[in-house]
């Protein structure tokens, strides 16, 4: 149960707190919600050891969880601490009756004691004496008599537990020994204790020197100013060593190089280099008798960090930084003590940020950092007074002892304000090592480092801070837009895109728009001064450029490209329109704008660039009315990659001024692509017949003759020249069309020539050439009364004879003019008689000879012997129905019938087989009915259809055999069968 005084001490030190923990209201932002499930325990809690003295505390000690204190009573009692129950108790009565114990010197690792006593009187002379963790009994080393040891700088490299390795000893007269104390089991090394000893001639100021034999050097240069804090370390994979000591009022730092680790004295090697040298030391004066030299060490088995020293001003500390080559004292500063009238404590320790100084009724914690008082704790008159404090090197416990009670402090997480303190001191990378990944205090920190930057007029640096934390958005942008730092806002804003993730779609859109019309704002009025060629304007371009190919940025450009494009397109800025629209692949915004800029000649070089049909298509219309020469040498330089078909709407805008372009576009896809779509053959066709009547019968003729060759509409060709009176070619038409007559007709209207011409086409039809030539003689007889030229058409047309064309003359004619063709006529009808007779008499010949050869077939006849056998299947031929064939060949019917089957074209077989099925029908009637002679003609006759089918000729020497000659031996369906049989 806490008793009434313990419960009063816990109430002292919770009033006493400064309550460093919570957050400071100024340091809050909008962005977290700061709330505390549960206290935190103090920095500093103190606990009472269950431990009560038989007598008053004089002394205490720990190092590894080994605590050792004297009593009044003359007992040394040692304790571990991880065994509380086995502590052993040493009497030191035997001493004290003529020493006073003046100090306790505990190694780091627990191992070596030393007790430094003074003498009461002047006869006895001082004293010093070590004890081993291994044993009881207390040794005194012979070499110390006489010396007053007021600190000891233990080998902190050591880890042996029978050997204290080369330490450091101070006195209170100013002298520093090194020796090393051994022992070999319980017994003392050889004969003495300590292995060896040596004053070291110590460059501390210098009196005076004497001789080899016990050689001192005086620090107060006559006073006796005795050593208060002596420690010493090696800088690690070196040869570095440095030492520090202090008096009352000094602070003295050595640094030197050890070359032979082997030598003894050790550090000899060090101090020998100061002989010559000035010393380098840190003067504070002080009217204080003592001092105190404390460190702080991260790793029990590493270097210190930081080192204080106790002085009557204040705690003057710093951090060791073992690099320097003169000095390893760096940001030392003095600590004053609060309040500045309170005096010096007793004694003090520190911790990585604070430092706890001990005075006789209470406790102070002071921070390193910005000298505050964030703890008290006042002890109660019951306990005694405080009589010292200590800390554990190893475990960092601190340990309070007052003549009657001893406390003990455990620091739990000094660190968690320490963010605020390097804050308020303006470091911020500091404070942000030590948020400890708490993102509410790392915000407060950017947030203040963000106010500072801007205070301070570095709006860049202001920005970039103010997007990594969580405040108002809208307050920070009107904050820049205020003192109008338009980059501090383009940076502040980009760095939030950043930040953002892929689903904040409507974040990131707002972010990027505002770039952007920020940037497009920046390069609109620099066009406007006219420095568009100014490096300004290369780089802002540059930097929007840049933002733009961000991926985050393009995929929202390219979700709300109309917006993006109506933005540039309201800043007239074409350049980036162009630019993105291209990067993009949006051309067709780009086009577009440019032709509603009239800028044609620049909407056809964008769409020359890239490849897009349908784009073609869509602003072929528009940039044929303005550019058509242009235009047109861009559809041509597509080739066949564009359908002519899909730009008629295109060409047909074209007025007639400007139309010929049209043509050409055509020309280039009927002669070079070899297009023969029938609507661009009827479009140039009409253009022709429009614009070039002569290069429509130059096209007409390119097409030819051939009705069913031709690419163009010929009802619509003949209807369009017929509009156009194009006589000609609606001859050359009407022909193609077979209209002969119609096509005669007006040729005969415009020459002769060509209506000789197309009386001459219809070859394959002498009736209706003879009746076209007929119809031109006629014209030229009665409408022209040229006799002569009639006459011509005799020798120009050889199916016209004289008698035809008479009766187109009329009857007052003479017959002068005829009278060579009527010879001419006359003669060969004559030859045509001779030769229909000599034809007859052939004929006549011919048909007797074939009646000769009918009457010898009737009686011929072969012979069929016995033996005589199938030539399929080469079984006797007189076994069943058989063929036998003029040219020797004998075949079974069933063995034909099967051999020829496959060879027959598919009709004859289809009507074989019918007849096959009506004669079984015929053979299936029963026998003894009586069938009529009309039912015995009808089985006759399909006997004889069926026998003209299969003996029609011989299976091997008829044109059957010859047409199979490419017949491969073995069928497809039977190369299986036949393999497998081979086998």
């Amino acid at each position: 149960m806490t008793s009434m005084f313990d419960q009063y001490e816990q109430a002292s030190q919770r009033f006493k707190g400064t309550g460093g923990s919570t957050i400071r209201p100024e340091m809050s932002t909008t962005g977290f919600i700061h709330m505390k499930l549960e206290e935190e325990p103090p920095i500093f809690s103190k606990q009472k050891v269950n431990f009560s003295p038989k007598d008053r505390i004089t002394h205490l000690a720990v190092s590894s969880e080994l605590l050792v204190l004297t009593m009044a009573n003359n007992i040394l009692l040692r304790i571990d601490l991880r065994k509380p129950d086995n502590s052993q108790e040493i009497e030191l009565g035997k001493y004290m009756s003529h020493l006073k114990l003046n100090d306790l010197f505990l190694d780091p690792l627990g191992h070596h004691l030393l007790l430094s006593f003074s003498s009461r009187n002047t006869e006895t002379p001082a004293e010093l004496l070590y004890l081993s963790h291994k044993t009881t009994k207390l040794k005194q080393p012979n070499k110390f008599k006489g010396h007053e040891i007021t600190a000891v700088g233990w080998n902190f490299g050591n880890d042996s537990d029978i050997t204290t390795g080369p330490i450091l000893l101070g006195t209170s007269k100013g002298l520093i020994f090194e020796t090393e104390i051994a022992l070999d089991g319980d017994r003392i090394f050889q004969s003495s204790l300590e292995q060896y000893w040596r004053q070291l001639p110590t460059y501390l100021p210098l009196y005076g020197a004497r001789e080899a034999d016990g050689l001192v050097f005086d620090i107060g240069k006559g006073d006796n100013t005795p050593i208060t804090g002596l420690e010493f370390h090696r800088v690690p994979d070196s040869e570095k060593y440095f030492v520090l000591v202090t008096t009352p009022n000094r602070l003295y730092q050595f640094i030197g190089y050890v070359t032979n680790s082997d030598e003894k004295p050790l550090l000899q090697q060090i101090f020998n280099s100061y002989l010559t040298v000035p010393e380098s030391f840190q003067d504070i004066p002080s009217s204080l008798k003592y001092s105190r030299l404390q460190f702080y060490y991260p790793n029990p088995k590493g270097l210190p960090k930081t080192f204080a020293w106790l002085t009557e001003p204040g705690i003057f500390y710093g951090q060791l930084d073992m690099s320097g080559r003169d000095s390893v004292m760096t940001n030392s500063q003095l600590l004053q003590y609060i309040p500045p009238n309170s005096g010096a404590p007793l004694a003090f320790v520190i911790t990585e940020f604070h430092a706890l100084l001990l005075y006789a009724d209470h406790v102070k914690g002071i921070s390193l950092l910005n000298h505050e008082l964030v703890f008290e704790d006042v002890y109660n008159e019951s306990f005694g007074k405080l009589v010292n404090i200590t800390q554990d090197p190893v475990k960092g416990i601190i340990w309070v002892f007052t003549e009657k009670v001893v406390f003990r402090y455990k620091v739990c997480r000094e660190e968690r304000n320490v963010w605020q303190v390097y804050v308020e001191k303006g470091e911020f990378e500091l404070a942000k090592q030590y948020c400890k990944d708490n993102p509410a205090h790392i915000d407060q920190v950017l947030v203040k480092q963000a106010e500072m930057y801007f205070n301070n007029k570095q709006y860049e640096k202001s920005a970039v801070h103010y997007a990594e934390t969580q405040s108002s958005f809208e307050e920070i942008a009107l904050k820049f837009l205020q003192v109008w730092q338009i980059e501090a806002l383009k940076t502040f804003l980009k760095k939030k895109l950043e930040g953002l993730k892929h689903q904040d779609k409507t974040q990131i859109t707002m972010i990027v728009i505002w770039v952007i019309e920020l940037f497009l704002n920046q390069l609109g009025t620099l066009r406007d001064e006219g420095m568009e060629n100014s490096a300004e304007y290369v780089s802002l371009q540059k930097e929007l450029d840049s933002f733009l190919a961000r991926p985050q940025v393009t995929e929202c450009v390219k979700n709300n490209r109309s917006t993006v494009y109506d933005l540039m397109a309201s800043h007239g800025d074409k350049h980036n329109l162009i630019k993105l629209t291209i990067m993009n692949k949006d051309f067709e915004r780009v086009i577009r704008h440019h032709i509603h800029k009239n800028n044609y000649l620049e909407a056809l070089h964008v769409l020359k660039s890239q490849n897009r049909k349908e784009l073609f298509y869509q602003f072929a219309p528009a940039l044929m009315q303005f550019v058509p020469k242009q235009m047109v040498d861009a559809l041509i330089s597509q080739g066949r990659g564009l359908s002519p078909a899909k730009l008629l709407p295109a060409l047909v805008t074209i007025d007639d001024d400007q139309a010929g372009e049209a043509v050409r576009y055509l020309e280039n896809c009927v002669h070079s692509l070899g297009c023969q779509q029938q609507a661009i053959h009827n479009y140039l066709l009409s253009l022709y017949a429009r614009l070039k009547p002569q290069s429509l019968m130059d096209y007409l003729a390119m097409q030819g003759q051939d009705a069913s060759m031709v690419c163009y509409d010929i009802h619509y060709a003949l209807r369009l020249c017929q509009e156009r009176n194009l006589t000609e070619a609606c001859v050359q038409l009407s022909a193609l069309l077979g209209l002969w007559e119609s096509a005669v007709d007006l040729a005969l209207t415009v020459d002769v020539k060509l209506a000789k011409h197309t009386a001459s086409l219809p070859q394959n039809d002498p009736e209706l050439r003879k009746k076209l030539w007929l119809k031109i003689a006629k014209h030229v007889v009665r409408e022209k009364d040229d006799i002569q030229q009639a006459m011509q058409f005799l020798q120009q047309c050889d199916l016209i004879k004289i008698e035809d064309i008479l009766p187109f003359f009329s009857d007052f004619v003479t017959i002068d003019h005829f009278k060579d063709a009527i010879c001419t006529s006359l003669q060969e009808y004559n030859q045509h008689i001779q030769d229909l007779k000599e034809e007859m008499e052939e004929a006549t010949k011919s048909a007797q000879v074939i009646r000769e050869e009918i009457q010898a077939f009737r009686n011929r006849y072969a012979f069929v012997e016995a033996r005589d056998g199938c030539s399929i299947c080469e079984l006797q031929l007189l076994m069943r129905p058989f063929y036998l064939f003029p040219c020797g060949h004998r075949f079974h019917s069933d063995c034909l019938l099967t051999e020829l089957n496959p060879m027959l074209p598919p009709r004859k077989r289809n009507k074989l087989h019918d007849l096959q099925r009506q004669l079984a029908t015929f053979s299936a009637r029963d026998d003894n009915v009586s069938m009529g002679s009309a039912t015995l003609s009808a089985r006759d006759q399909v006997k004889s259809d069926i026998d003209s089918i299969i003996a029609s000729e011989c299976l091997y020497c008829g044109e059957m055999m010859i047409r199979a000659i490419d017949r491969p031996f073995i069928e497809d369906e039977d190369y299986e069968q036949v393999m497998k049989e081979w086998e």
